[in-house]
């Protein structure tokens, strides 16, 4: 029996640099192969790049429209088209031969972030894992640290102002606060505003203790600016409300505003020197081990996340 090759181990390693071959062979340049993967032009030369040092040969020839196939590129593409169809039959057959997941997951979220993920997530398990069931608790970060920590909650979705994150904590994505303000509202009329400016607006701002508000505090004093909250509210609906028609400033995450700012009800400026950043963090309950539901819709929330925040409603 003949050792197998380094070579080997690679292709079989590699299936996703190899359906990335696929692409730029059937679309001819890279930049319509990026747009078929929903990748970006560098990071998939950068992967062709890395695929032909590992197989020691040109896969492509580069010309003045694209690319084109080179000999070797040509003749192993078949190859490699079959290589790409069992896997992915292997996939299908895998998951038809396992067990739909079932089960109570407790899901707890901010509502800002709430709005784009749990539909989406409803619907993937009802297609999926119909015997799933979800339970939704909304609240601002501080109920959602709670419910993680007396076990209410086997997920949770953070905002956190400051690292390292906790060790049960994994990171999603970075998100900078804006001033916001209803139609017409001056301080937000441009794209950013300073955050010495804030003490002079009429501000709303979260209760404490929360995460934002010690955020907004601790700048405050650094730039030795007295802010002075007319009203205090935890609820996202009422912020927006007062915002729309009341003449007064919130502050809030970009994606917060959904809808109302692509209808012009609302409008927000980014807040600059200093900036305000949140890293939108899951979390797992220490509290009770983990079910195989509770690791299923985990991993399901993080990619919605991350999807969301590439398509711009989470940014």
């Amino acid at each position: 029996m003949t050792k197998a090759s380094t070579l080997q181990l690679d292709i079989t390693a590699n299936l996703q640099r190899w359906k990335m071959f696929v692409a730029v062979a059937e679309e001819g340049t890279l930049t319509r192969a990026a747009l078929h993967l929903d990748s970006n032009q560098t990071a998939l030369s950068r992967h062709l790049t890395a695929l032909e040092l590992q197989c020691g040969a040109r896969l492509f020839e580069r010309t003045g429209r694209g690319v084109k196939l080179s000999e070797t590129g040509a003749r192993i593409l078949p190859q490699v088209r079959d290589l790409l169809a069992q896997a992915e039959q292997l996939e299908l057959d895998i998951r038809g031969k396992t067990r739909p997941l079932s089960g109570l997951v407790t899901m707890a979220l901010m509502p800002s972030v709430a709005q784009n993920i749990v539909g989406p997530l409803f619907s993937f398990l009802r297609t999926h894992h119909p015997g799933a069931r979800l339970r939704v608790l909304e609240g601002a970060s501080g109920k959602v640290e709670e419910w993680l920590a007396d076990g209410r909650a086997d997920i949770g979705l953070l905002y956190r102002y400051h690292t390292p994150l906790p060790a049960n904590e994994t990171a999603l994505l970075a998100t900078d606060a804006y001033l916001v303000g209803g139609r017409g509202d001056r301080a937000t009329a441009r794209a950013t505003v300073p955050f010495h400016l804030l003490a002079d607006l009429p501000l709303v701002l979260p209760s404490a203790p929360n995460g934002l508000r010690h955020a907004i505090e601790v700048r405050a004093r650094a730039a030795r600016v007295t802010l002075s909250p007319i009203i205090e509210s935890d609820s996202l609906a009422l912020l927006k409300s007062l915002a729309m028609n009341e003449k007064v400033n919130v502050i809030l995450s970009h994606h917060a505003l959904g809808e109302d700012l692509a209808s012009g009800r609302l409008q927000a400026a980014r807040i600059v020197d200093p900036s305000i950043t949140a890293t939108v963090s899951i979390a797992r309950s220490k509290a009770k081990a983990p079910s195989s539901t509770v690791e299923l819709v985990s991993r399901k929330v993080t990619e919605l996340v991350q999807a969301a925040s590439l398509d711009g409603a989470l940014a």
